[in-house]
C-alpha cells in the first residue's frame, strides 16, 4: 500500500504513487481521505488568500 495520495485532474480521482504522470495530479497527500478532498483544499486555501489580499494595506 502506498503512504502517499494523489488526486488526479485528468481523472478527478485519488491514485497511489503509481498513476498519472505528476503534471495531471494534486499532490502529494498523506491520505486517501486528505487527497479526495484536494480540489476543496485548494478552494478553501484560495479563499483566504483572496481575503487576506484584500486585507492588505500595502504598508509592509
Amino acid at each position: 500500500m502506498s503512504d502517499r495520495w494523489w488526486f488526479c485532474l485528468k481523472h478527478m480521482a485519488v491514485e497511489p504513487d503509481e498513476g498519472c504522470p505528476n503534471k495531471d495530479r494534486m499532490g502529494p497527500y498523506e491520505t486517501r481521505e486528505a487527497a479526495a478532498n484536494a480540489l476543496k483544499t485548494a478552494a478553501d486555501r484560495n479563499q483566504d488568500w483572496k481575503r487576506e489580499d484584500q486585507d492588505w494595506d500595502g504598508d509592509d
